[in-house]
């Protein structure tokens, strides 16, 4: 597996939307992004960190664009977006080669019951508007998150001093 490089351009990704759209990494945009990468519907610690997220999502979309992606398909990205009522884009269909160019670790399901694709672990990407990575969080399992509180906090405080990318040696 390869590390994501901090400072480098994020791996250019198209990812579809639940309401038609698309998430594009990698190319320049007018404003910081915040990408949340889930295990999808089968993972009850995702439901949690993302309800979590949604509850906290203006005080994020303030500062940054946010969006959050899996490898469901689109009926069970929706179906999760309806019951939980999440505000934030929403993507789906991630592919095991993105999954690789963004540098998470990947899972096969455990059985049927649990899903019936191969899934990505949690990451949290943060990317300068010139489409370069500031920060990344990566796990190979879902019990590791980010603390929201914090890395919003962190993430102002990069935002406002313009701070270099660490990480780099």
């Amino acid at each position: 597996m390869t590390k994501p490089n901090p400072g480098t351009a994020v791996a250019q990704v198209t990812i579809p939307t639940v309401d038609g759209g698309t998430i594009t990494l990698g190319q320049p945009k007018d404003r910081w992004s915040m990408l949340f990468v889930y295990r999808g519907r089968h993972c009850p610690r995702c439901k949690r960190f993302l309800n979590k997220l949604n509850a906290v999502l203006p005080a994020w979309t303030d500062r940054m664009d946010v969006a959050v992606v899996s490898a469901d398909t689109r009926q069970k990205a929706l179906d999760d977006q309806k019951e939980f009522g999440w505000n934030f884009e929403l993507g789906f269909d991630l592919s095991e080669d993105q999954m690789r160019a963004l540098g998470l670790y990947v899972s096969e399901p455990l059985s049927e019951t649990e899903t019936d694709r191969v899934f990505a672990e949690p990451g949290a990407f943060a990317i300068r508007p010139d489409g370069t990575l500031m920060l990344v969080e990566i796990s190979n399992g879902p019990a590791a998150r980010p603390d929201l509180e914090e890395l919003l906090d962190g993430m102002i405080f990069n935002i406002e001093n313009d701070r270099p990318v660490r990480g780099t040696a």
